[in-house]
């Protein structure tokens, strides 16, 4: 099979379970790295990007706990960057350990990442995204009472304190990581969607924002943009479903764009679950024709690099 640029983008299933602990964040990684280890020995350049969710969340929970005059809480889009950088440093380490069992010669780089929104993006009015952990029906309304922050039921899962979650517009360093490719480096970027950014209204200053970029359309917009062959969105299960949890269930293996919109307006997909990891593979699909985009989860990697398995959608 010929050479295939790559962009992987990791589900949080991959890196966090119920243990919030970086030691425990750091052996899941450690599994992951050995499924992703597979594409390079396969011969294809890879770019990762990865949620951050659940990190974000419990960074912004320990700022608020610790918040006083003299320790003030920091900003979100700085939490963010924190993650990016934490959540980088544990995939780059876990693959260069990899990467070594298996005598492979490959640098790894992870790339704090910038990525532009517009200010007057209507998700700051709608705070939609969710955050942190899952907490109880109860839960959720004492920390809205103490906080102000909002609460929302996610998937059914719990209820997530949710912010806005403004569309990405480019990448900051766009330029430099199609550099790294070129090299054959294996680049970690655009960590839980990227960091927030706006440029100001006269001197054009990139100033970061209270937002969280939904990873999927961050990788989705860095996949068009380095006209990668191949689009793939890692989740917690192989395949995309409709009528999903129904005695009709339906498992979608290859499908078309045309379908995926039928499905899409039939509102088949979950918001804040399926519905944006569809949405941001028909949208990169539709940027690059020639390319392929698979939802599927960790565990069926194999069935990624021949190319034969997964929902998958092409162009049609």
């Amino acid at each position: 099979m010929a050479k295939r640029k790559i962009v992987i983008a990791l589900g949080g299933n991959a890196i966090l379970s119920r243990d919030a602990s970086a030691k425990a964040q750091q052996k899941a990684l450690a599994q992951t790295a050995k499924y992703l280890v597979q594409f390079i020995k396969n011969g294809d350049d890879l770019v990762i990007t990865h949620g951050n969710g659940p990190q974000v969340g419990n960074l912004l929970l320990q700022q608020i706990a610790a918040d006083s005059y003299d320790n003030p809480a920091l900003p979100l889009d700085t939490l963010v960057a924190m993650t990016e950088g934490s959540i980088g440093y544990w995939l780059q380490n876990a693959l260069i350990n990899e990467f070594r069992k298996k005598s492979i010669d490959k640098e790894i780089v992870s790339m704090v990442t910038e990525v532009l929104v517009s200010a007057d993006d209507p998700a700051f009015s709608h705070p939609s995204k969710p955050i942190g952990p899952f907490l109880s029906e109860e839960e959720a309304y004492l920390q809205e009472k103490k906080t102000g922050t909002v609460y929302k039921l996610d998937a059914g899962r719990g209820w997530r304190k949710v912010v806005a979650s403004p569309q990405p517009i480019a990448i900051q360093e766009i330029a430099t990581i199609k550099s790294l490719i070129s090299t054959g480096a294996v680049v970690i970027t655009a960590g839980g969607g990227g960091i927030p950014v706006v440029e100001g209204p006269k001197t054009k200053d990139l100033n970061g924002v209270e937002a969280v970029i939904d990873k999927d359309f961050a990788s989705q917009l860095l996949a068009e943009k380095i006209e990668a062959d191949l689009f793939v969105i890692l989740t917690g299960v192989d395949h995309v479903y409709i009528n999903y949890g129904k005695p009709n269930q339906e498992k979608l293996e290859k499908v078309t764009t045309s379908q995926l919109k039928i499905w899409i307006d039939q509102q088949q997909f979950a918001t804040g679950s399926m519905l944006p990891k569809v949405e941001a593979a028909l949208a990169f699909v539709e940027a690059q024709p020639r390319g392929k985009a698979i939802i599927t989860s960790l565990e069926n990697i194999a069935s990624v690099i021949s190319e034969d398995g997964g929902t998958q959608i092409t162009i049609g």
